[in-house]
Protein backbone atom coordinates (compact mmCIF):
# COMPACT_ATOMS: atom_id res chain seq x y z
CA UNK A 1 0.00 0.00 0.00
CA UNK A 2 3.10 1.76 0.11
CA UNK A 3 3.18 2.57 -3.51
CA UNK A 4 -0.81 3.09 -4.21
CA UNK A 5 -1.06 5.88 -6.05
CA UNK A 6 2.69 6.83 -7.41
CA UNK A 7 4.05 7.05 -10.58
CA UNK A 8 6.92 4.23 -11.75
CA UNK A 9 9.34 6.08 -14.03
CA UNK A 10 12.23 4.90 -13.21
CA UNK A 11 13.52 1.81 -10.90
CA UNK A 12 15.05 5.00 -8.47
CA UNK A 13 11.05 5.11 -7.86
CA UNK A 14 11.35 1.63 -5.62
CA UNK A 15 13.25 1.67 -2.63
CA UNK A 16 15.48 -1.22 -1.61
CA UNK A 17 12.56 -2.64 0.81
CA UNK A 18 9.68 -1.99 -1.49
CA UNK A 19 11.53 -3.26 -4.97
CA UNK A 20 11.75 -6.75 -2.45
CA UNK A 21 8.00 -6.23 -1.75
CA UNK A 22 7.17 -6.08 -5.30
CA UNK A 23 9.03 -8.98 -5.57
CA UNK A 24 7.52 -10.85 -3.13
CA UNK A 25 3.94 -10.11 -4.36
CA UNK A 26 4.84 -11.31 -7.74
CA UNK A 27 5.99 -14.48 -6.51
CA UNK A 28 3.02 -14.61 -4.50
CA UNK A 29 0.72 -14.03 -7.53
CA UNK A 30 2.40 -16.60 -9.51
CA UNK A 31 1.98 -18.81 -6.66
CA UNK A 32 -2.36 -18.77 -7.30
CA UNK A 33 -2.82 -15.98 -4.77
CA UNK A 34 -5.81 -14.34 -6.09
CA UNK A 35 -6.16 -10.40 -6.11
CA UNK A 36 -8.62 -8.69 -7.99
CA UNK A 37 -7.76 -5.54 -7.21
CA UNK A 38 -7.92 -3.88 -10.60
CA UNK A 39 -12.09 -4.83 -10.31
CA UNK A 40 -14.10 -1.64 -12.09
CA UNK A 41 -10.79 0.04 -12.87
CA UNK A 42 -8.97 0.73 -16.51
CA UNK A 43 -5.39 0.91 -17.72
CA UNK A 44 -4.48 2.89 -20.74
CA UNK A 45 -1.90 1.73 -23.23
CA UNK A 46 -0.43 4.60 -24.84
CA UNK A 47 2.60 3.01 -27.18
CA UNK A 48 4.48 4.53 -29.60
CA UNK A 49 6.79 1.91 -29.79
CA UNK A 50 6.34 -1.80 -31.24
CA UNK A 51 5.76 -4.45 -28.61
CA UNK A 52 4.84 -8.02 -27.64
CA UNK A 53 5.63 -8.79 -24.36
CA UNK A 54 4.95 -5.77 -22.64
CA UNK A 55 1.38 -5.21 -24.53
CA UNK A 56 0.48 -8.16 -23.82
CA UNK A 57 1.77 -8.87 -20.18
CA UNK A 58 0.34 -5.57 -18.78
CA UNK A 59 -3.06 -6.42 -20.76
CA UNK A 60 -3.35 -9.69 -19.83
CA UNK A 61 -2.23 -8.32 -15.98
CA UNK A 62 -4.40 -6.00 -15.70
CA UNK A 63 -7.66 -8.40 -16.55
CA UNK A 64 -6.49 -10.95 -14.02
CA UNK A 65 -6.55 -8.30 -11.14
CA UNK A 66 -10.26 -7.60 -12.35
CA UNK A 67 -9.61 -4.43 -14.48
CA UNK A 68 -10.25 -3.30 -18.01
CA UNK A 69 -7.51 -2.28 -20.97
CA UNK A 70 -7.67 0.85 -23.41
CA UNK A 71 -5.17 0.73 -26.28
CA UNK A 72 -4.52 4.14 -27.01
CA UNK A 73 -2.96 3.76 -30.49
CA UNK A 74 -1.33 6.95 -31.55
CA UNK A 75 -1.68 6.22 -34.72
CA UNK A 76 -5.66 6.05 -34.63
CA UNK A 77 -5.86 8.96 -31.59
CA UNK A 78 -5.12 12.61 -31.54
CA UNK A 79 -1.92 11.62 -29.79
CA UNK A 80 -0.87 10.98 -33.02
CA UNK A 81 -1.90 14.30 -34.80
CA UNK A 82 0.03 16.96 -32.56
CA UNK A 83 -1.61 17.57 -29.87
CA UNK A 84 -0.09 18.72 -26.60
CA UNK A 85 0.92 16.58 -24.44
CA UNK A 86 -0.45 18.36 -21.34
CA UNK A 87 -3.75 18.40 -22.92
CA UNK A 88 -3.52 14.53 -23.61
CA UNK A 89 -2.67 14.05 -20.31
CA UNK A 90 -5.13 16.04 -18.36
CA UNK A 91 -7.77 14.59 -20.53
CA UNK A 92 -6.80 10.67 -19.68
CA UNK A 93 -6.26 11.34 -16.19
CA UNK A 94 -9.97 11.57 -15.96
CA UNK A 95 -10.99 8.77 -17.91
CA UNK A 96 -8.61 6.00 -17.04
CA UNK A 97 -6.82 4.54 -13.58
CA UNK A 98 -3.34 4.06 -14.98
CA UNK A 99 -1.26 4.78 -17.60
CA UNK A 100 1.59 2.80 -19.15
CA UNK A 101 3.48 4.43 -21.41
CA UNK A 102 6.04 3.61 -23.91
CA UNK A 103 7.99 5.90 -26.03
CA UNK A 104 11.20 7.53 -26.68
CA UNK A 105 11.93 10.05 -24.40
CA UNK A 106 12.13 10.22 -20.84
CA UNK A 107 10.63 13.62 -20.89
CA UNK A 108 7.55 12.99 -22.34
CA UNK A 109 6.87 10.54 -20.15
CA UNK A 110 7.73 12.71 -17.18
CA UNK A 111 5.42 15.17 -18.92
CA UNK A 112 2.45 12.94 -18.35
CA UNK A 113 3.16 12.23 -14.67
CA UNK A 114 3.69 16.29 -14.34
CA UNK A 115 -0.26 16.64 -15.20
CA UNK A 116 -1.44 13.47 -14.59
CA UNK A 117 -3.06 12.57 -10.81
CA UNK A 118 -3.46 8.32 -11.67
CA UNK A 119 -0.53 6.65 -11.48
CA UNK A 120 2.54 6.84 -15.05
CA UNK A 121 4.13 3.84 -15.20
CA UNK A 122 7.23 3.24 -17.46
CA UNK A 123 6.49 0.38 -20.37
CA UNK A 124 10.41 1.36 -21.94
CA UNK A 125 12.13 4.95 -22.60
CA UNK A 126 15.20 5.16 -24.79
CA UNK A 127 16.41 6.00 -20.69
CA UNK A 128 15.30 3.40 -18.87
CA UNK A 129 13.10 -0.12 -19.25
CA UNK A 130 12.39 -0.81 -15.19
CA UNK A 131 9.61 -3.54 -15.13
CA UNK A 132 12.29 -5.58 -17.01
CA UNK A 133 14.41 -5.38 -14.71
CA UNK A 134 12.11 -6.20 -11.65
CA UNK A 135 11.32 -9.19 -14.27
CA UNK A 136 14.79 -10.16 -14.47
CA UNK A 137 15.58 -9.52 -10.41
CA UNK A 138 12.59 -11.87 -10.12
CA UNK A 139 14.20 -14.86 -12.26
CA UNK A 140 17.50 -13.92 -10.48
CA UNK A 141 15.57 -14.88 -6.58
CA UNK A 142 13.72 -17.85 -8.10
CA UNK A 143 16.53 -19.39 -9.52
CA UNK A 144 18.99 -18.88 -7.06
CA UNK A 145 16.72 -18.13 -3.83
CA UNK A 146 18.20 -15.02 -2.76
CA UNK A 147 19.68 -12.28 -4.35
CA UNK A 148 22.44 -11.11 -2.14
CA UNK A 149 25.73 -12.24 -3.09
CA UNK A 150 24.93 -12.41 -6.78
CA UNK A 151 26.97 -10.91 -9.81
CA UNK A 152 25.05 -9.80 -12.77
CA UNK A 153 27.11 -9.10 -16.05
CA UNK A 154 25.56 -7.37 -18.70
CA UNK A 155 27.31 -7.88 -22.41
CA UNK A 156 26.61 -5.75 -25.13
CA UNK A 157 25.26 -1.76 -25.77
CA UNK A 158 24.94 0.25 -22.94
CA UNK A 159 21.07 0.70 -23.58
CA UNK A 160 17.95 1.45 -21.01
CA UNK A 161 18.28 -2.12 -20.43
CA UNK A 162 21.57 -1.78 -19.14
CA UNK A 163 20.64 1.77 -17.46
CA UNK A 164 17.55 -0.23 -15.34
CA UNK A 165 19.53 -3.47 -14.56
CA UNK A 166 22.24 -1.12 -13.10
CA UNK A 167 20.28 0.60 -11.28
CA UNK A 168 17.81 -2.20 -10.24
CA UNK A 169 21.04 -4.57 -8.81
CA UNK A 170 22.34 -1.89 -6.65
CA UNK A 171 19.16 -1.24 -5.14
CA UNK A 172 18.66 -4.78 -4.52
CA UNK A 173 22.66 -5.35 -3.67
CA UNK A 174 23.56 -7.60 -6.55
CA UNK A 175 27.15 -6.68 -8.05
CA UNK A 176 26.92 -5.58 -11.80
CA UNK A 177 29.52 -5.55 -14.26
CA UNK A 178 28.41 -3.96 -17.79
CA UNK A 179 30.63 -4.71 -20.46
CA UNK A 180 30.61 -2.56 -23.73
CA UNK A 181 32.58 -1.46 -26.32
CA UNK A 182 34.35 1.87 -26.53
CA UNK A 183 31.12 4.47 -27.59
CA UNK A 184 28.68 2.59 -26.43
CA UNK A 185 29.14 2.83 -22.56
CA UNK A 186 25.89 3.68 -20.38
CA UNK A 187 25.45 7.77 -20.19
CA UNK A 188 27.70 9.01 -17.55
CA UNK A 189 25.15 10.16 -15.15
CA UNK A 190 23.49 6.36 -15.00
CA UNK A 191 26.92 5.13 -14.09
CA UNK A 192 27.34 7.46 -11.06
CA UNK A 193 24.27 7.35 -9.74
CA UNK A 194 24.37 3.59 -9.93
CA UNK A 195 27.66 3.50 -7.89
CA UNK A 196 26.54 6.50 -5.39
CA UNK A 197 23.66 3.73 -4.59
CA UNK A 198 25.42 0.45 -4.44
CA UNK A 199 26.03 0.44 -0.36
CA UNK A 200 26.77 -3.52 -0.44
CA UNK A 201 27.65 -4.24 -3.79
CA UNK A 202 29.63 -3.08 -6.51
CA UNK A 203 29.27 -1.43 -10.07
CA UNK A 204 32.19 -2.01 -12.44
CA UNK A 205 32.17 -0.71 -16.29
CA UNK A 206 34.45 -2.33 -18.64
CA UNK A 207 35.26 -2.79 -22.65
CA UNK A 208 36.57 -6.34 -21.38
CA UNK A 209 33.84 -8.84 -21.83
CA UNK A 210 35.69 -11.49 -20.01
CA UNK A 211 36.58 -9.62 -17.28
CA UNK A 212 32.92 -8.91 -17.10
CA UNK A 213 31.76 -12.68 -17.46
CA UNK A 214 34.40 -14.03 -15.13
CA UNK A 215 32.55 -15.91 -12.07
CA UNK A 216 29.40 -14.73 -12.82
CA UNK A 217 26.09 -16.12 -11.96
CA UNK A 218 23.87 -14.05 -14.46
CA UNK A 219 25.11 -13.23 -18.11
CA UNK A 220 22.92 -11.00 -19.62
CA UNK A 221 22.93 -9.26 -23.27
CA UNK A 222 20.09 -7.36 -25.19
CA UNK A 223 20.29 -6.34 -29.40
CA UNK A 224 23.08 -4.43 -30.51
CA UNK A 225 21.00 -1.57 -32.16
CA UNK A 226 17.79 -0.92 -30.49
CA UNK A 227 14.26 -0.09 -31.63
CA UNK A 228 14.99 3.75 -33.81
CA UNK A 229 18.47 2.35 -34.52
CA UNK A 230 17.87 -0.58 -37.35
CA UNK A 231 19.54 1.81 -39.57
CA UNK A 232 22.95 1.55 -37.63
CA UNK A 233 22.75 -2.27 -37.35
CA UNK A 234 24.70 -3.46 -40.05
CA UNK A 235 27.89 -0.69 -39.30
CA UNK A 236 27.36 -1.85 -35.09
CA UNK A 237 27.90 -5.62 -36.31
CA UNK A 238 31.46 -5.76 -36.30
CA UNK A 239 31.99 -3.15 -33.31
CA UNK A 240 30.22 -5.86 -31.25
CA UNK A 241 31.27 -8.94 -32.24
CA UNK A 242 33.81 -9.60 -29.58
CA UNK A 243 30.77 -9.16 -27.16
CA UNK A 244 28.24 -12.23 -28.13
CA UNK A 245 27.39 -14.46 -25.40
CA UNK A 246 28.59 -17.83 -26.41
CA UNK A 247 29.42 -20.83 -25.32
CA UNK A 248 32.93 -19.41 -24.79
CA UNK A 249 32.25 -16.88 -22.79
CA UNK A 250 29.63 -18.79 -20.79
CA UNK A 251 32.55 -21.32 -19.48
CA UNK A 252 33.81 -18.38 -17.80
CA UNK A 253 30.84 -17.23 -15.89
CA UNK A 254 30.25 -19.62 -12.40
CA UNK A 255 29.34 -23.17 -13.22
CA UNK A 256 25.56 -22.95 -12.60
CA UNK A 257 24.87 -19.70 -13.98
CA UNK A 258 21.61 -18.73 -16.22
CA UNK A 259 21.73 -16.45 -19.38
CA UNK A 260 19.02 -14.07 -19.99
CA UNK A 261 18.00 -11.69 -22.77
CA UNK A 262 15.36 -9.22 -22.53
CA UNK A 263 13.89 -10.45 -26.49
CA UNK A 264 13.61 -10.02 -29.12
CA UNK A 265 16.63 -11.61 -29.74
CA UNK A 266 18.99 -12.03 -33.28
CA UNK A 267 20.16 -15.53 -32.91
CA UNK A 268 23.18 -16.06 -33.92
CA UNK A 269 24.63 -12.35 -33.28
CA UNK A 270 24.78 -11.17 -29.72
CA UNK A 271 23.45 -14.52 -28.61
CA UNK A 272 24.56 -17.80 -30.38
CA UNK A 273 21.33 -20.13 -30.65
CA UNK A 274 22.94 -23.04 -28.87
CA UNK A 275 23.56 -21.07 -26.00
CA UNK A 276 20.12 -19.40 -26.19
CA UNK A 277 18.46 -23.09 -25.90
CA UNK A 278 20.80 -24.57 -24.04
CA UNK A 279 20.45 -25.94 -20.25
CA UNK A 280 21.65 -22.82 -18.46
CA UNK A 281 18.95 -20.30 -20.30
CA UNK A 282 16.29 -18.87 -18.19
CA UNK A 283 15.08 -16.51 -21.21
CA UNK A 284 11.36 -17.83 -21.33
CA UNK A 285 10.71 -18.18 -17.08
CA UNK A 286 12.49 -14.35 -17.38
CA UNK A 287 9.96 -13.72 -20.26
CA UNK A 288 7.18 -14.76 -18.30
CA UNK A 289 8.00 -13.10 -15.18
CA UNK A 290 6.92 -9.93 -17.15
CA UNK A 291 3.73 -10.73 -16.45
CA UNK A 292 4.13 -11.46 -12.87
CA UNK A 293 6.15 -8.49 -11.72
CA UNK A 294 3.95 -6.18 -13.47
CA UNK A 295 0.77 -7.57 -12.04
CA UNK A 296 2.48 -6.90 -8.93
CA UNK A 297 3.28 -3.59 -9.42
CA UNK A 298 -0.18 -2.48 -10.89
CA UNK A 299 -1.77 -4.17 -7.54
CA UNK A 300 0.77 -1.57 -5.53
CA UNK A 301 -0.18 0.94 -7.39
CA UNK A 302 -3.64 0.56 -7.67
CA UNK A 303 -4.29 -0.45 -3.80
CA UNK A 304 -7.13 1.38 -2.26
Amino acid sequence: MALTGRDFLAMTDLSSTELMEVLGLARDLKAGKECQIGRGKTLGLLFRKASTRTRVSFSVAMYQLGGQVVDLDPSVTQVGRGEPTSDTARVLDRYVDALAIRTFAQEELDLFAYHCRIPVINALTDREHPCQALADLLTMQETFGSLAGLTLSYIGDGNNVAHSLMLGCAIAGVNVRVACPDGFMPDGDIIALAQSMARTSEVIVTHEPARAAGAAHVLYTDVWASMGQESQAQDRAPIFQPYQVNEALLTLADPKAIVLHCLPAHRGEEITDSVMEGSQSRIWDQAENRLHVQKALLASLLAP
